[in-house]
């Protein structure tokens, strides 16, 4: 790491992330018709955001700047692979790793790695399902849809909310802050499917003002003092492979885990590929 990434790293420690984190909430949804024009404005130029993409191209149609970051997109700009074993990507953004889950481990990046049972709230018997299988880390930058969508179809067993900090994602900070993911603020879904447990863990980060799922609307804020969590029978929700499940208001990273012998990655997924959701990035192994 130079040094200048270094010091945007240790810079971070003493920030109040999560005071911050809503004070950003507040600005991105002020309704305020010049204020939020000219931070969409702002903001789309500043990351290069195609508005032709978006269902709505017409900035002034939006009530707050976090309507336009959560935008919707023409159906046609993200078409869900119709193979019918195909394993698709939840998320616009880039992707940061995959791999195995070895020894209960998960790579975070080169000589650092944190515990799948630390992120998925300190369950022993929640992360066993997964010890042995794969994962998959995707980032989303500002510029990114902040739509989070089902890589397949599958049943909603669990939720589970951990209260955490909310450290930047961005490369420096993965490199140099350990245990990162599982040290953030983070909501992870468990669901049933045919190749067995998914889970979708959708990580917090400074100035992400919320996450939200599809069946409970906002999860936090506020934030919890301790881990909450949430049954649901099966059957109850069940969500079609492509479906949109969540979103970030303001951009983050979902980390993707399977059990063993459950998916193959593509051989063409390399670290730091853009990946596109709806685009095939793996396959259902044979059960």
């Amino acid at each position: 790491m130079s040094l200048l990434e270094k010091l945007f790293v240790l810079g971070q420690y003493p920030l109040p992330h999560h005071p911050l984190s809503r004070l950003m909430g507040t600005l991105t949804h002020c309704r305020n018709p010049m204020f939020k024009n000219l931070f969409i404005r702002a903001i789309a130029r500043a990351y290069g955001i195609n508005l032709k993409e978006a269902l709505e191209p017409d900035i002034r149609a939006y009530g707050c700047f976090n309507e336009f970051f959560t935008r919707p997109l023409k159906p046609e700009v993200r078409p869900i692979d119709a193979m019918p074993r195909s394993l698709v990507t939840p998320a616009d953004g880039f992707l940061s790793r995959t791999g195995t889950i070895e020894a209960g481990r998960i790579i975070q990046a080169k000589g650092m790695d944190y515990s799948a049972e630390t992120l998925l709230g300190g369950d022993a018997r929640r992360a066993a399902p997964f010890l042995g299988g794969q994962f998959a880390t995707i980032y989303l930058s500002p510029r990114d849809y902040h739509r989070l969508h089902m890589p397949l179809t599958g049943e909603l067993r669990e939720m589970v909310h951990v209260p955490g900090r909310l450290f930047s994602v961005n490369d420096a900070t993965v490199r140099g802050v350990p245990n990162l993911f599982a040290r953030n603020e983070r909501v992870a879904a468990i669901f049933a499917t045919e190749v067995g447990p998914m889970a979708l863990i959708l990580v917090g980060a400074i100035f992400v003002a919320g996450i939200e799922t599809v069946w409970h609307g906002v999860v936090t804020p506020p934030t919890a003092t301790g881990v909450q969590t949430w049954d649901y029978a099966p059957g109850a929700i069940t969500l079609d492979k492509g479906a949109e499940m969540g979103r970030f208001n303001m951009g983050s990273t979902i980390i993707v885990l399977f059990g063993p012998d459950a998916v193959e990655w593509s051989p063409s997924l390399q670290a730091g590929a853009v990946m596109r959701m709806g685009q095939a990035m793996g396959r259902l192994q044979a059960k």
